[in-house]
């Protein structure tokens, strides 16, 4: 009788055990909001893991954040599951709605939060520092420091004196604290994934080279942002090239000044600078921003026209001529005072 008692207590025991266990278990795995009861949804937060954070320290965060239950439970989750053995750091968005084995696969994964930075086309190297500052993502002297930095440039595989023009204008995803020398290097990978084959069989068909091509496209860019008008404006330059006439654009003078109150005087078209296109024959030595992709391409398939002159009409839209003489009769009817300028 006593050995049927005793059998009895050790089942009951372990079957309490079993379901104690089971219950901590369910516990320590299920959502924290579902503990709470609150009919309230978990609001989405962005938690930091910093560098160099150890696994105890981040179950301690966790927990201490209101996003898990136990940072034992976690502890030992992550033990069983072998993933504390490889927790990214970064900025993470999670709530208390999300299992712990949940949470543990976005830190294991590194699912971190992604930013969207729009880079304008037309937008210079100091302007793209300065968004990416502006948005938290980079330090404008780090990035100015590296895109003039020769070690750095031509690890990128590029033979040029800085990186103006060679950052791709775009939408990007970044995270915050990701390496300002893997930033630069994306939009340098994305402006040669935009230059393709066919654009580099046409540059050489035409006998330009990349950085031909983009130097011209950033003039291009920076002198209108009207669609159909880029090819024109890539006519009027190539014509004038090929007929050894100076380009005369004021954004490569403008460029050359380095500063800039928007005001262009007639004595800033004779400063002594290689971008100043009013004495310079050419092309200026490089870039004067960004260029995107439709500028691009207008700068290799420019439209088939006899124009050399082009003027503003004061609505972001331009009157192109061939001659001298229909270009200053644009410039009377459209400028208050002939200027010499092209746009």
């Amino acid at each position: 009788m006593k050995r049927e008692r005793a059998s009895w207590l050790i089942v009951s025991v372990l079957c309490a055990a079993g379901v104690a266990g089971y219950l901590s278990v369910q516990w320590v795995l299920a959502p924290l909001v579902s503990q709470s009861g609150s009919p309230t949804p978990p609001t989405v937060r962005t938690i930091e893991i910093p560098e160099g954070t150890t696994f105890r320290q981040l179950a301690a965060l966790l927990e201490r954040e209101h996003l898990i239950a136990s940072q034992w439970g976690f502890l030992l989750l992550g033990r069983l599951t072998w993933m504390d053995r490889r927790i990214l750091a970064g900025e993470y968005a999670l709530h208390a709605g999300m299992r712990p084995t949940e949470i543990l696969r976005e830190l294991h994964n590194g699912h971190v939060v992604l930013y969207p930075v729009t880079i304008p086309e037309g937008y210079t190297v100091g302007q793209i520092a300065g968004l990416l500052e502006q948005k938290g993502l980079a330090d404008k002297a780090e990035f100015l420091e590296l895109a003039h930095d020769r070690d750095f440039i031509r690890a990128l595989e590029l033979d040029v004196a800085g990186l103006e023009g060679y950052l791709f204008p775009n939408t990007y995803r970044i995270a915050r604290h990701t390496k300002t020398k893997d930033i630069i290097s994306t939009l340098v990978a994305d402006l040669r994934q935009a230059f393709t084959p066919e654009l580099r069989v046409r540059a050489r068909e035409i006998n330009m080279s990349m950085h031909q091509v983009l130097t011209l496209a950033s003039v291009i860019e920076k002198e209108t942002s009207v669609d159909g008008e880029r090819e024109l404006i890539s006519a009027v330059f190539h014509n004038r090239l090929q007929r050894k006439i100076p380009l005369q654009s004021d954004p490569t003078v403008i460029y050359g000044l380095g500063t800039y109150d928007g005001n262009l005087r007639k004595r800033d078209l004779s400063v002594a600078s290689p971008y100043n296109t009013y004495r310079v024959r050419g092309l200026p030595p490089g870039p004067i921003a960004s260029p995107g992709a439709q500028s691009i391409r207008a700068a290799l398939f420019p439209a088939q026209t006899t124009f050399l002159y082009f003027v503003s009409r004061n609505d972001g839209t331009h009157v192109f001529s061939s001659t001298l003489a229909e270009h200053n009769r644009a410039v009377n009817k459209y400028q208050r005072r002939p200027v010499r300028r092209l746009s």
